[in-house]
């Protein structure tokens, strides 16, 4: 007879876990986000940058594979892999659940990835090139699908719960909370660890995005590059990373006794229908994303304090948010603050949906917004405070995560204090 309380249908967030360009672990990275330091630098993990039209990203730092995995499974694994290992275990232990026989069922994981082991395919592909096929690892598969971050997480602990990925490019990571969301809220499961992971930094990533002509080209001011809503933007800064959350049904938080950050309330999402890569110029879908998402949470959009934008420093897709903003909220756009803290880690694609909901979390927890840093001509409406260069303490009872993807993804996350 099972001993676990019945689903309540209520969501709440009980751990976090992050690998970020500004540090891994929440108390390495959540100070520098609030005092406005910027993670982007020159490329350390690539030759011939010359070569490059963007030569600057938003690296992880000091990272430690063997911290987290042993030597072995640091050599093989891709970086995404590590990356979402590394935040998971540390979510998993923040969260503080005794891992019961029972509570393994019930316990599912639901991590994506925008493009997955990158870095595997660029290097086993190169034994190709030079005609030797019988080189190319073992390993090459099951450590490039994008599936085998939730795989191995949930391998590494044993949960049994309902395990999949999310793809939805740089939607991703707030797909995948808002749909692990939804798994608990049916009763599908009593816990989810969710997020997103994303290790792009490489050659053919780099080169890939550059020809898309989506990348900055401000390679003699890296931590200036990055500025959304500003005037000189020029195009997003790649980043690379991992957040992760435990979700958890309340009432089985609460019996407990376990510690909780906030609770999810509102999951939006749309399409834009319109363009493989330009969002709809009139902000068509973003603004469905939001709609929806404060439909289903049951609030009026001046519950709303905060928004972390998806704002990635691009001359199309800033504006276009802004004004998505402003036709959802109306006059209360004037009242709440939009920032994008894109402007300090970087776009980490896959990853940004969960990092930066994990960063609204922690906004809620200290009644503070974080920044949009580099903003000194602010090019969109002049009366939206994006939070300029420095946070600014704030009660913030209710936030919303919006993120975009190419393909035309929108996804948007409402959080209210737990």
């Amino acid at each position: 007879m099972s001993v676990l309380p019945e689903p309540s249908g209520r969501v709440v967030v009980t751990g976090v876990g992050a690998v970020t360009p500004l540090g891994t672990g929440v108390d390495v990275f959540w100070p520098k986000v609030i005092a406005g330091e910027s993670g982007i630098r020159r490329i350390q993990q690539m030759e011939n940058l010359e070569l490059y039209s963007c030569q600057i990203a938003g690296e992880v730092p000091d990272f430690e594979p063997t911290d987290w995995v042993d030597k072995k499974d640091a050599r093989r694994m891709d970086p995404f892999l590590l990356y979402a290992i590394a935040a998971a275990t540390m979510a998993l232990k923040d969260c503080g659940v005794e891992l019961t026989e029972e509570l393994k069922d019930e316990f599912g994981v639901l991590i994506g990835s925008g493009i997955g082991g990158l870095k595997s395919m660029y290097d086993q592909t190169k034994f190709i090139h030079d005609l030797k096929p019988d080189r190319v690892s073992p390993f090459f598969v099951p450590y490039m699908i994008a599936d085998m971050a939730s795989g191995l997480v949930s391998i590494m602990n044993d949960l049994r719960g309902p395990n999949h990925a999310v793809v939805s490019a740089c939607s991703t990571g707030a797909n995948a909370i808002g749909d692990a969301y939804e798994i608990i809220k049916r009763g599908d499961a009593r816990m989810m660890m969710a997020g997103g992971s994303e290790a792009p930094v490489n050659p053919i990533g780099v080169a890939g995005f550059c020809a898309c002509r989506a990348m900055t080209g401000r390679n003699d001011e890296p931590t200036r590059a990055s500025r959304p809503f500003d005037r000189d933007r020029d195009g997003f800064v790649m980043g690379e990373g991992s957040g992760i959350l435990v979700l958890e049904d309340r009432d089985h938080a609460l019996a407990r006794g376990a510690k909780i950050y906030c609770e999810i309330v509102g999951y939006g999402f749309s399409a834009d229908a319109y363009h493989i890569t330009s969002p709809h110029p009139e902000g068509r879908g973003a603004a469905k994303s939001m709609n929806m998402a404060l439909r289903k949470a049951g609030l009026e959009p001046t519950a709303i304090d905060y928004i972390n934008a998806h704002g990635t420093s691009t001359p199309v897709g800033d504006p276009m948010e802004v004004e998505a903003v402003k036709k959802v909220f109306g006059e209360h756009a004037y009242k709440l603050a939009v920032s994008s803290t894109k402007s300090m880690h970087g776009h980490t694609l896959g990853a940004a949906g969960a990092i930066e909901s994990l960063i609204c979390i922690l906004a809620m927890r200290d009644s503070i917004m974080p920044p949009t840093i580099n903003l000194e001509n602010q090019d969109t409406d002049p009366l939206i405070n994006h939070v300029p260069n420095v946070a600014q303490k704030r009660e913030l009872n209710t936030v919303l995560n919006n993120s975009f993807g190419f393909g035309g993804h929108n996804v948007s996350l409402i959080m209210k204090k737990g």
